[in-house]
């Protein structure tokens, strides 16, 4: 489970998150391109912008299930 004391700081600021047991696998951005970005220079994976539409909350929704180290965190499941 994905520990909002240990998210990126480069997470845009809304209850999807990417904390720092990343492991730069890129399944996040490949499910949810419009929603999660690849620090290129420190090598992890950041919400670049949250979620608005249902298409984004669902493809949100696959990258956190398909996230193999559960990196990928939402407030809203986990306050």
């Amino acid at each position: 489970m994905a520990d909002i004391t240990q998210k990126w700081k480069e997470n845009a600021t809304g209850k999807v998150f990417v904390d720092q047991s990343c492991i730069a696998c890129d399944a996040c951005v490949l499910a949810a391109p419009k929603n999660f970005k690849m620090h290129e220079e420190d090598g992890h994976a950041y919400v670049a912008k949250q979620p608005e539409s249902q298409d984004e909350i669902a493809a949100c929704k696959e990258a956190k299930e398909g996230c193999p180290v559960e990196a990928i965190g939402d407030t809203d499941e986990n306050p």
